[in-house]
């Protein structure tokens, strides 16, 4: 039983010291991920489109 205590006790010690970030932080957290999605989005949509012009060049 004192091994489960002291599993508990230093579970908490260490949750104590987490930083949960502000609901400001995490607004410009997402923002920046979404911003990130779309900007790699374009850029392979726009190599797919790249590659695919320059196979239909070869093929004719």
């Amino acid at each position: 039983m004192k091994k489960v205590q002291d599993f508990v006790y230093s579970v908490r010690k260490e949750v104590s010291k987490v930083h949960f970030p502000s609901r400001k932080e995490m607004v410009m957290y997402s923002v920046a991920t979404i911003g990130f999605i779309f900007v790699l989005s374009a850029f392979f949509f726009l190599s797919d489109l790249i590659i695919a012009f320059f196979k239909l060049l070869v093929r004719s």
